[in-house]
């Protein structure tokens, strides 16, 4: 079950990537590690450095995939993400977390990119 996860989670982040890429995104990492926490894609978008979270479902009983991504989660991508920002030492551009949220219902996939998903309060 851990390996079906794992793998429908790959396929969510490609699809993601893909999206990103043909709105103009410009990919600089995926999967950036800072410690347990991870930033599923780190893109930049004009002047503005977007880490995005990235969740997938195929159904609503655990509500629907942007729901999940929690108050601890969010937590998480800040904090790995203020590690990136001081490793490659960006400081002359904007930031900004997104959450895309892949659907998968009756044989189609539906993304919903939700820009400024959350602030750092």
């Amino acid at each position: 079950m851990k390996k079906y996860k794992q793998e429908f989670g790959k396929r969510g982040e490609a699809l993601a990537e893909e999206y990103l890429k043909r709105k103009g995104f410009q990919i600089l990492k995926k999967n950036y590690r800072y410690g347990h926490k991870e930033i599923d894609l780190i893109a930049k978008d004009g002047n503005t450095i977007v880490f995005v979270e990235v969740k997938a479902g195929r159904s609503k009983s655990f509500g629907a995939p942007h729901e999940r991504v929690t108050l601890k989660k969010q937590k998480n991508l800040i904090e790995a993400a203020n590690d990136f920002i001081q490793k490659e030492k960006t400081t002359d551009c904007d930031f900004r977390f997104d959450v895309l949220a892949i659907s998968y219902q009756k044989g189609r996939e539906d993304i919903d990119h939700i820009v400024n998903a959350f602030m750092v309060t």
